[in-house]
């Protein structure tokens, strides 16, 4: 049924990341005694952008404790439940994630595109253990970024903070390629930071002033935990662009 779906999606735009572990195993002899896990097929997973009325799109950070892609910003997602519809699926995880439920007949929504997702990224990691196929769903709010705000309410064992990302850091977010040696150009005005909320350890939430530095980083070739935009997101956040016209 999964494999039925993303093939009737096959016409949006896919793609992996140049690294992809599973495309260097092909190319690569394998260590003796290295052998991939045999008991996991490619598990599909949906990932919400969420676009309030003013242009702006909701980025959460995933916890440290996670064992798939920790101290990750991306949009909200998970696992689509067997027999459950791509878009009942991306809006349960956003309400599961986030505490947000979109009112009926507030939003609209569209595919973005597909993308092939390992765990871990790269194959001087270590040997992938998880593979996603993830369908991006763009789904456009009536109400404003402030609204959607106010009453969202994460769930912290998931997501530690979150953020909105207007068109202009969004653009140089989705700039930085991850694989290449050297980033594109980015723009002089970009500023030095954006705000963010970061959950706090007794159940609040202070702001959190988040260097734009930290966003532009790219996935190391040797693991660690650094914070960073995941290499899907800013396909993603590329896509979502081009939807905008930018």
């Amino acid at each position: 049924m999964a494999a039925a779906r993303v093939l009737l999606l096959s016409g949006r735009p896919e793609s992996r990341p140049p690294f992809c572990p599973f495309s260097a195993l092909d190319q690569q002899p394998r260590a003796p005694g290295a052998e991939l896990p045999t008991n996991r097929g490619v598990d599909l997973a949906v990932a919400v952008v969420l676009q309030s009325s003013d242009q702006t799109v909701l980025l959460t950070r995933r916890t440290c404790a996670l064992n798939v892609s920790p101290n990750l910003w991306v949009p909200p997602g998970g696992h689509v439940e067997p027999d459950e519809e791509l878009l009942d699926g991306g809006l349960r995880e956003l309400w599961e994630e986030s505490g947000l439920q979109l009112p009926q007949g507030q939003f609209f929504w569209v595919p973005l595109g597909l993308w092939e997702s390992a765990y871990p990224p790269r194959l001087s990691w270590g040997l992938p253990k998880y593979h996603h196929i993830i369908l991006y769903l763009l789904v456009i709010s009536q109400e404003s970024q402030q609204q959607l705000q106010a009453r969202i309410q994460p769930n912290p064992r998931e997501v530690n903070a979150l953020m909105w990302l207007g068109p202009d850091v969004a653009a140089a977010v989705a700039a930085t390629e991850d694989g290449t040696e050297t980033p594109r150009h980015l723009p002089q005005d970009l500023p030095p930071s954006v705000l963010a909320v970061e959950l706090e350890e007794n159940g609040g939430a202070r702001p959190l002033v988040l260097p734009t530095s930290t966003l532009l980083r790219t996935t190391p070739a040797t693991a660690d935990s650094k914070e960073r935009v995941s290499t899907g997101t800013k396909f993603a956040l590329r896509l979502w662009l081009q939807h905008l016209g930018r």
